[in-house]
């Protein structure tokens, strides 16, 4: 009886998730031509502008650069959009939170998990261009890949929980958390390789959860090699962040409502 309840309860959680993330895949290309092809076009966009920038104009050393760049941009967009939309997921659901009762988090967790989805569906993507430049998926993908998304997803809904809940109760953390946001982008070795970070200061990429993830994606999808150092420092960010999101939010949900 009680495992019954306890599955029950389950499969209104998934729903409700399934029901969340149709809403925002919805909402966010409602009345555009193009529609979903946007999660691709958009950091590809990007990525052909880093590639003039650094590549052509100021002439940076490297083979394969455009390959180089978009294996460590798409797992970066993921991240960037969801922690972008965090100041929203409660404040742009006000009336569903207060007619409503489900678990709040829900939301921050559909709304990352939407950007996830987005994210897989560009890996065919990055397989195109390896393929162009003669560099071919490893087996080892099979399992280093959704290890990285775990950890990923992790970190990131930890740390939008958190932006969520803060942003609730001040408001200038929308603007704040767009320059960091910035800041963080141009610290993480996404345009650049880490052998270009002078060997002095190879102790900061440590400090910077980002740079490891990013440096792990990069490693797997040009490699297909996980390197052990760089995402151990993952697992222990995304562990450390997904509990101050947990805490966070436990002590201030109970106010949602006469916020919202």
């Amino acid at each position: 009886m009680r495992l019954a309840k306890r599955a029950s309860s389950y499969q209104y959680y998934l729903d409700l998730i399934r029901v969340l993330v149709e809403k925002e895949l919805k909402i966010r290309y409602k009345g555009t031509v193009l529609g979903y092809a946007w999660s691709i076009l958009h950091p590809l966009v990007f990525a052909l502008v880093y590639f003039v920038v650094f590549k052509i104009v100021m002439r940076i050393k490297m083979d394969n650069y455009a390959l180089f760049l978009i294996c460590g941009l798409f797992p970066w967009q993921w991240f960037s959009n969801s922690l972008a939309a965090s100041n929203f997921f409660f404040l742009g659901n006000s009336s569903l939170i207060k007619k409503v009762r489900f678990p709040r988090e829900l939301l921050v967790f559909s709304g990352v998990l939407n950007d996830l989805i987005h994210f897989v569906a560009a890996i065919p993507v990055i397989i195109v261009f390896m393929l162009y430049y003669r560099v071919y998926p490893s087996f080892s993908w099979f399992y280093q890949i959704p290890l990285l998304i775990g950890v990923q997803l992790a970190f990131t809904y930890g740390l939008s929980l958190t932006l969520a809940t803060w942003n609730l109760f001040f408001r200038d953390l929308e603007r704040i958390s767009s320059l960091v946001l910035m800041l963080w982008f141009f610290l993480t070795p996404v345009l650049f390789p880490v052998e270009m970070v002078p060997e002095q200061y190879h102790w900061a990429l440590y400090l910077n959860p980002l740079a490891a993830t990013t440096i792990c994606w990069r490693s797997v999808f040009l490699d297909g090699v996980l390197p052990i150092d760089f995402f151990s420092v993952s697992v222990a960010y995304a562990i450390l962040t997904y509990f101050l999101g947990q805490t966070v939010f436990k002590r201030l949900v109970w106010r949602f409502a006469e916020i919202v």
